[in-house]
């Protein structure tokens, strides 16, 4: 049987006989901490409240309505963050010049290149001020390293979501008309 000292060398020597493969799992552990601390540093904003009218104000009556402006390279949307993250992901699919890499919805990013730079879009739950207030979602560009991203690729892209999130989250939020659909009929003979 072989020692733990001895197992240990035998593991290290077959990864020196692998070059590659040990650097495809380098690069795969680069790019997870990558995203590890796009997460970490991400989340470090998150308890500070978006900006919101006075009460005072009148209810937006639509998600359009329901902007918050923001900084460049980010925009606040009053719906839910699994909404606003599934919607953002099919507005993207469908917008000319998005390249889809990868996404984690745990997480609420999506993987892109756009323009020539990749970055990370991702989707933040907006904590409430009070009990009446309703679901908010901030909606930014971050890098690859988890900073904030404000480049003119990042910004025009989240223009584009900031005009045709709210308009797709409002299809699917109206009421839905549901008539009365006419009472079955028992079959004759008791069934």
């Amino acid at each position: 049987m072989l020692g733990y000292h001895d197992q240990t060398l035998k593991v290290a020597s077959a990864f020196a006989m692998f070059p590659r493969a040990m650097s495809g799992f380098i690069r795969v552990l680069r790019l997870a901490a990558i995203v590890s601390l796009a997460v970490v540093c991400g989340g470090c904003g998150s308890m500070v409240p978006s900006p919101r009218p006075p009460p005072d104000e009148p209810s937006p009556a639509s998600a359009a309505d329901a902007m918050v402006d923001a900084a460049p390279g980010e925009f606040t949307i009053e719906a839910s963050m699994n909404d606003t993250w599934n919607t953002v992901g099919q507005v993207l699919v469908r917008t000319d010049g998005v390249t889809y890499e990868s996404r984690a919805q745990m997480l609420g990013i999506y993987g892109l290149r756009y323009r020539g730079e990749r970055f990370l879009i991702r989707t933040q739950a907006v904590v409430m001020r009070s009990p009446t207030d309703g679901m908010a979602t901030r909606v930014l560009a971050l890098g690859l390293d988890g900073t904030p991203k404000h480049s003119a690729a990042a910004i025009e892209l989240l223009e584009v979501l900031k005009e045709r999130v709210p308009l797709e989250i409002g299809k699917y939020t109206l009421p839905v008309d549901l008539k009365d659909k006419p009472k079955r009929r028992k079959p004759k003979g008791g069934r």
